[in-house]
């Protein structure tokens, strides 16, 4: 076994990227505090190949130093809208027809492995790194997905939650 040196990888330009077939899915970013974390869902984002970012609210937006650090460079491949709020972006996406998931803990989330999505386009919503999805748009979508856990915090980084949850299921819409 050997390690993969980076031009052995396949990878494609920016130009190339933009003519890949995406997977359609957006990742609301729900008041996200740190630029690094919104840097980090770009990077998924892009490795998904995901349709697109919505950032809402304080979610820093590029350009930004701290989004580039961990980015590096997905924000010029993967498209991306800014909204003054959450409930301003669901809209736009009930007017697309998506289902519209929070990635929350609630009394009825549904466990990630479980879910299946019912509609071909699909939107999750990632929460604040303190406050998790906002309960004042819970009533707005169509449910709440959870990742099991099994330790004593119950809580995720934003970054690591969205990395799990869209590379499951970009898999799933995949095939």
């Amino acid at each position: 076994m050997k390690k993969l040196k980076l031009h052995e990888l396949g990878r494609v330009s920016i130009e190339e990227y933009q003519e890949v077939k995406k997977v359609p899915l957006i990742v609301v970013l729900d008041n996200i505090r740190s630029a690094m974390n919104v840097g980090s869902i770009f990077r998924t984002s892009d490795a998904m190949a995901v349709s697109q970012v919505y950032l809402c609210g304080i979610s820093a937006t590029p350009p930004n130093r701290e989004i580039t650090k961990t980015a590096i460079g997905a924000t010029d491949a993967v498209s991306w809208k800014y909204f003054d709020t959450t409930a301003e972006a669901i809209s736009s996406l009930r007017t697309d027809d998506f289902e519209i998931v929070a990635i929350e803990q609630t009394d009825s989330s549904v466990e990630l492995m479980k879910y299946k999505p019912t509609k071909p386009n699909l939107a999750i919503i990632l929460g604040n790194e303190v406050n998790g999805v906002d309960s004042e748009i819970l009533p707005l979508i169509d449910g709440a997905i959870e990742i099991d856990q099994y330790g004593t915090k119950h809580s995720l980084n934003v970054s690591v939650c969205g990395g799990i949850v869209i590379h499951h299921l970009a898999g799933l819409m995949r095939h």
